[in-house]
């Protein structure tokens, strides 16, 4: 039955060309947003907290700071909504989710940018 599931979703599911990002990067993910006829394209950017699942049910966390309030915002990535996705910077964490993060506050919250050479 599982590999039924599985079968049946690597057929028929979309798959979108994304980027390859994880915990502790930066991202803007720009989405649409469909209030009555209107159609609009509105942006989220923030650290990726984590990725999460597997195929056509994974998601992502995103946290950004608006104010002083933060806000997190789970996005699935076969969501027909999503337009694209940009790597804004890539962030040196140990951790696949980084929970931790919502605690820090100031300079504890930056985030080391990876080096790529």
């Amino acid at each position: 039955m599982q590999s039924l599931v599985k079968f049946v979703q690597d057929e028929f599911v979309a798959k979108k060309d994304f980027p390859e990002f994880g915990a502790g990067d930066t991202i803007t993910v720009y989405y649409e947003i469909r209030e009555g006829e209107k159609v609009r394209t509105q942006f989220f950017r923030g650290v990726v907290i984590q990725r999460r699942g597997s195929g056509s049910t994974e998601t992502f966390t995103i946290r950004k700071m608006s104010g002083t309030i933060g806000v997190e915002r789970i996005f699935p990535v076969n969501l027909p909504a999503l337009q694209k996705i940009e790597v804004n910077k890539r962030g040196k964490v140990r951790r696949a989710r980084i929970f931790y993060f919502r605690d820090l506050t100031g300079k504890k919250a930056r985030i080391k940018e990876k080096r790529h050479y």
